[in-house]
């Protein structure tokens, strides 16, 4: 999960905390107020039902990864604690004796604030009777704080965790929609890739194969048709390895642009200096390996919230802040690799920490 994902989801879980919150503490009152033993233990039992099923469903619906399949049966949970908490908290602290406290108004205001997360049909029903609950307290009770509180303190804790909620979920479709160009961008090169190899190949396959079927039935030209077979042969293993060079170059401008957007939509600042002209194809090549393994350390091992990257005509330098001063992990292959192949053409690839900004060096020969 991107760094900015990760705040919004924190920042969602905080606000929607306010309606576990409202139906914990606040009925809690109302077990200390009641003066009657079992109606408090019996009190007491509903709430921390209600709000640990109303914390698990808030926590699974902002939580990416969770199966529909179990939020759904958490949804489930939730209602049927919500139906049980009126006979069990209704009639908490409701006595002049322990000062009238409008207990359930409170769990009321949060099933309230929770309905909109169960879906439409659900919301609906939920809504009409935590309303219906809400009246029929008041009526009992002659206590009209049951059903204002539980309005009220309801569209209050919706207009503040809804917004937070509706963001994130559009968060989260914009992140699933990221996602999935990437995986489009990709499928489309390699139709691109399959679609070039089908045209270049596909004529001089079939050429090849008329020519062996006439060598087969006519040995007299088999001489001839053999010696254009090896001709038509040669031709397609090079124009297949002419395409397959040209797949293969390297766009370095292009790959630094990306590793840019890709840390700075995870809340990184980065900043790339490039040459005015482009580096030569084969230095192009060894670089880009160097530039996108460094990117991936920064998001990975990394809380930076800047980096540079600077190519020069002698190679790359990479530098973050954010790192944690620490011995390399003795698994971790992707540097010790990268400096092998530049050190196979006479390149070298130093690191150094210093005030907690990882610089990496690349230099080719």
């Amino acid at each position: 999960m991107h760094v900015r994902l990760r705040r919004a989801r924190l920042a969602t879980l905080a606000t929607l905390s306010m309606a576990v919150l409202s139906s914990l503490v606040l009925p809690g009152i109302g077990v200390f107020r009641e003066p009657d033993p079992v109606r408090a233990v019996l009190g007491a039992t509903g709430t921390l039902l209600f709000a640990a099923a109303q914390a698990a469903l808030l926590y699974a619906t902002v939580t990416p990864g969770i199966s529909r399949n179990v939020q759904h049966r958490l949804a489930q949970a939730f209602c049927v604690t919500a139906l049980a908490s009126v006979p069990l908290v209704g009639p908490l602290a409701a006595t002049p004796e322990a000062g009238r406290w409008e207990s359930w108004a409170w769990i009321g205001a949060s099933i309230l604030a929770t309905a909109p997360v169960l879906g439409r049909r659900p919301a609906v029903a939920t809504i009409a009777t935590t309303l219906a609950a809400a009246a029929l307290l008041a009526w009992w009770h002659g206590d009209i704080g049951y059903f204002t509180i539980t309005v009220a303190v309801g569209l209050c804790l919706v207009a503040a965790g809804g917004l937070h909620l509706w963001l994130w979920t559009l968060l989260v479709e914009a992140d699933e929609g990221r996602k999935a160009q990437v995986k489009l961008a990709a499928a489309e090169e390699r139709l691109r890739f399959a679609r070039d190899v089908h045209d270049l190949l596909g004529h001089d396959l079939s050429v090849i194969a008329l020519k062996a079927e006439l060598a087969e039935r006519d040995p007299g030209r088999a001489a001839a048709e053999v010696a254009d077979l090896r001709r038509l042969a040669a031709t397609a293993l090079s124009d297949l390895r002419r395409a397959v060079h040209g797949y293969r170059e390297v766009d370095l401008r292009a790959q630094i642009a990306a590793i840019e957007q890709v840390l700075r939509s995870s809340g990184v600042r980065c900043t790339a200096t490039l040459p005015a002209q482009d580096l030569p194809q084969d230095a192009a090549a060894r670089l880009a390996p160097v530039v996108r393994e460094a990117g991936t350390n920064v998001l990975r091992h990394s809380k930076a919230t800047w980096c540079t990257i600077e190519v020069g005509p002698d190679g790359v330098t990479v530098a973050n802040d954010g790192a944690a001063e620490r011995p390399a992990d003795p698994h971790s292959s992707g540097l010790r690799g990268l400096a092998d192949r530049l050190a196979e053409s006479g390149g070298t690839l130093r690191t150094r920490f210093d005030g907690g900004v990882f610089t990496l060096e690349a230099t080719l020969r």
